[in-house]
């Protein structure tokens, strides 16, 4: 599929495309992240739990799962160019939605729809990168898209937060950006020819083909699984090691976590640069000794300053794992089933973030919490053998 392009007409091109692609991609992050700073005023203003309010932030993850598969089997029969339109649409409607809903029922089958906008957008955007752009310039866009992902983790929230002394509403307004962002995309993002290789498998069956033949795939969507585990165990973990050493309130807490999404956008926006010196494998054992050492240091962290290394570590390691899952996925698959593959990195990333209570939960109930990020850097640690050994012996 990669360069095809049916039926281009006006402003569609892969030049005029690369910035909505990047600025829409920012989307998926703020899904959730615009709305942590407003989560117990809704659950107060709608009359409900804490607990149950948190479901405001993890109900479309639910969705992006269930849905992902769904949108993949879409973008490989119909191209990638209409369900990205249509997830921004639903997007838009679906998030600003929250700008007038007053029921709790009803905000959660917003979130629920967004989910599936979500799923829409993270797997369209994926394979038009694939389609539209080539070799270096391949690599440059998936920087910048990972870039930007990490960039917005680290303004949304504090976007949401101004918002939210407004009001509870306030941050949900956000979303209908994603409306123009549309308009945008139907204009100038190019329709893709589509393959005629499909053979009629399910998708089931291709799928236990493809890991049968190359099971390295099976491993890096274990990286990414993985990476979105840490991701949210630094994110539901950290603020706890933080009070440790005098930081507690939550404007505070929020710069060091945009310190992880600022670090991040930096080691992706050089994605291009580093990928020429460096091969796929080389890349996961720099972010996974990065990953070791900075969960080693948050275990003995007793400064602030010193706090600040781990995010910063992390954040650079997730900046250089992003684009690398995407582009190996790529090379793995079949051509015609890269709506189907890419779908599949949604999936165990949301999973990943999902599980992270469940996985820490008892290591933090039982130890402490800075045993969390010992057993984080434990994991990563053995990780990091793992990959140089299979390196090694593959290099004999």
């Amino acid at each position: 599929m990669a360069g095809r392009t049916s039926g281009a007409i006006g402003w569609q091109s892969p030049s005029n495309a690369l910035w909505v692609l990047i600025a829409s991609g920012t989307l998926t992050v703020m899904a959730g992240a615009v709305l942590g700073p407003v989560v117990n005023q809704v659950g107060t203003s709608l009359g409900v739990s804490q607990s149950l309010a948190g479901l405001v932030i993890t109900t479309h993850g639910l969705f992006i799962v269930l849905t992902s598969p769904v949108a993949g089997a879409l973008v490989d029969r119909y191209g990638p160019r209409r369900p990205y339109v249509l997830g921004l649409g639903l997007y838009g409607v679906a998030g600003g939605a929250g700008l007038v809903v007053e029921t709790f029922p009803a905000l959660l089958v917003t979130r629920a729809v967004l989910g599936v906008a979500v799923a829409f957008v993270y797997t369209s955007i994926t394979v038009l990168i694939y389609s539209l752009y080539e070799g270096e310039r391949k690599n440059r866009v998936m920087g910048l898209r990972g870039s930007a992902n990490s960039l917005g983790a680290a303004v949304w929230p504090l976007v949401g937060g101004a918002l939210g002394t407004l009001s509870w509403h306030g941050p949900f307004g956000v979303y209908l950006l994603a409306l123009p962002l549309g308009v945008v995309a139907a204009v100038t993002v190019p329709d893709l020819a589509r393959s005629d290789g499909d053979s009629g498998e399910s998708g089931v069956a291709v799928l236990r083909r493809t890991l049968r033949a190359r099971p390295l795939l099976a491993l890096v969507y274990g990286l990414f699984f993985a990476a979105n585990l840490l991701l949210y165990g630094i994110v539901v973990y950290y603020p706890r090691v933080l009070a440790t050493v005098g930081v507690d309130s939550s404007l505070a807490i929020s710069l060091y976590l945009a310190a992880m999404g600022a670090a991040g956008a930096v080691s992706a926006y050089h994605y291009d640069r580093i990928k020429r010196r460096f091969d796929y494998r080389r890349l996961v054992l720099a972010a996974l000794s990065l990953w070791t050492i900075g969960f080693g240091v948050a275990t003995v962290a007793a400064s602030r300053v010193v706090a600040l290394v781990p995010v910063v570590l992390f954040g650079l390691g997730q900046g250089l794992v992003f684009p690398t899952v995407l582009l190996w996925v790529e090379e793995l698959v079949p051509a015609d089933r890269q709506g189907q593959f890419s779908s599949y990195v949604a999936m165990v990333g949301y999973v990943g973030q999902f599980l992270a209570p469940v996985a820490f939960g008892p290591v933090a109930g039982a130890f402490g919490v800075r045993a969390v990020f010992a057993t984080a850097a434990v994991g990563a640690g053995a990780a990091l053998v793992g990959v140089g050994w299979r390196r090694y012996i593959a290099n004999r």
